[in-house]
């Protein structure tokens, strides 16, 4: 179940009981930003398990630094060498998708899935269903299996606390009032490195130009994702999942200091907004301490200095990606696990320079268009039929795009 930040806190977090952590997705942008929390506290800490793709120097260093139990990397290639570098430690080690898993299932408080893409459902739903908390970074979990994810948390009486930057001010903004009061739920946009590119310019944009983000420092797909919008519209996805919102009380806002993360309006007028440096830390050292607050090394906000904070609607015409997933989400059913898939793909596509920028909304709505004509744009109902048709979605895009 989502949070209820009106319900009655539970006991404080005893710092002579260190709370347990299992981090899914240790060498990416989030996992970074989490390893580093987590080293700043070690005695309110302990890591029951770490997991990553496949940068054993990297995955090693983080197991090392955190004093983790066990480390699954997902290259089942890399076990041997992981196994070495971790050689005259305690640590235990897997590979391969069983072990990703083993490490979600592990005994912790909270379990942090920060694996980027649809990479991250299954290890995500395992600790989900067998009841474990879960802090959410990963957008493809209910993109694409949003009801089934939703559902499972109520029936198991697990928590999901969103640890995306606006998702998670959103929530804190809320403060516990009643959703029937929502009347509108704002995600802000950076609008990225295009934000006042032409369309003709933003079309024939090169790797470099997309992936040099004016505020954040994310991992490439990401970065993409935020230069089309693209990452947006899958964030109202996951709001409307989140936070039970329909679609229709659900817009972007340009919002280019990246200092407002979420807002919202209440049905007496009353707008209530989430407020932060543009620092993942912010968020995540939310949903490591939560109920209580953390102390972070996270800047102060200084108005005076900031003086100025603007707001714009976004553009649908140089921005088609945003539109495609607003569409996807009326849409409903399966329709959003299509769009993530298609995306996903495109993306790869680009970075390796086989695509134009343009061509990835493109891509993605002829994608879309496909699957609303052949029926596989259905409602998944468990994991597995999820990862089908994301398995289903990319052979098809990769096929397209090599032609």
């Amino acid at each position: 179940m989502m949070v209820n930040s009106n319900a009655a806190a539970p006991a404080r977090v005893s710092k002579r009981v260190p709370r347990k952590i299992v981090l899914l997705g240790a060498t990416g942008s989030i996992g970074r930003s989490t390893v580093d929390l987590l080293e700043r506290d070690p005695e309110g800490f302990s890591v029951s398990a770490i997991a990553g793709g496949s940068k054993v120097d990297e995955l090693a260093r983080v197991a090392r630094a955190v004093k983790a139990e066990f480390v699954a990397i997902r290259d089942e290639t890399k076990y041997a060498e992981l196994k070495e570098a971790l050689a005259g430690t305690n640590i235990q080690v897997g590979a391969g998708r069983e072990a990703v898993i083993e490490a979600a299932l592990r005994e912790a408080d909270l379990v942090v899935s920060a694996i980027v893409g649809a990479a991250g459902l299954e290890p995500t739903y395992a600790a989900l269903e067998a009841g474990r908390d879960v802090a959410l970074a990963n957008k493809e979990c209910l993109v694409c299996a949003g009801v089934l994810f939703m559902r499972t948390a109520e029936r198991v009486g697990a928590t999901l606390l969103p640890m995306d930057s606006e998702h998670n001010a959103i929530f804190q903004a809320l403060g516990g009032e009643d959703p029937a009061r929502i009347e509108r739920m704002i995600v802000t946009a950076s609008g990225g490195p295009f934000r006042t590119w032409t369309k003709d310019k933003i079309d024939s944009a090169t790797v470099e130009e997309a992936l040099n983000h004016p505020n954040w420092a994310m991992g490439p797909k990401i970065t993409i994702d935020s230069a089309g919008m693209m990452n947006k519209g899958l964030e109202l996805i996951e709001a409307h999942h989140l936070f039970g919102v329909p679609a229709e009380k659900l817009e972007v806002v340009v919002h280019p200091q990246s200092i407002v993360h979420g807002m919202v309006t209440f049905s007496d007028g009353s707008v209530t907004a989430g407020m932060a440096p543009p620092d993942m830390r912010a968020p995540i050292a939310h949903c490591l301490g939560w109920p209580e607050r953390l102390t972070t090394p996270v800047a102060r906000l200084d108005f005076a200095k900031i003086a100025t904070l603007t707001f714009e609607a976004p553009d649908f015409e140089r921005f088609p990606a945003l539109r495609l997933a607003l569409d996807a989400l009326a849409h409903g059913d399966g329709l959003p696990t299509i769009l993530n898939a298609a995306n996903e793909i495109a993306v790869e596509a680009f970075l390796d320079r086989r695509i134009a920028f343009s061509q990835i909304a493109r891509h993605v709505a002829d994608a879309c268009e496909a699957a609303v004509k052949d029926g596989t744009a259905r409602e998944p109902i468990d994991v597995a039929e999820a990862l089908a048709v994301d398995h289903i979605t990319r052979e098809k895009s990769r096929s397209i795009l090599a032609a």
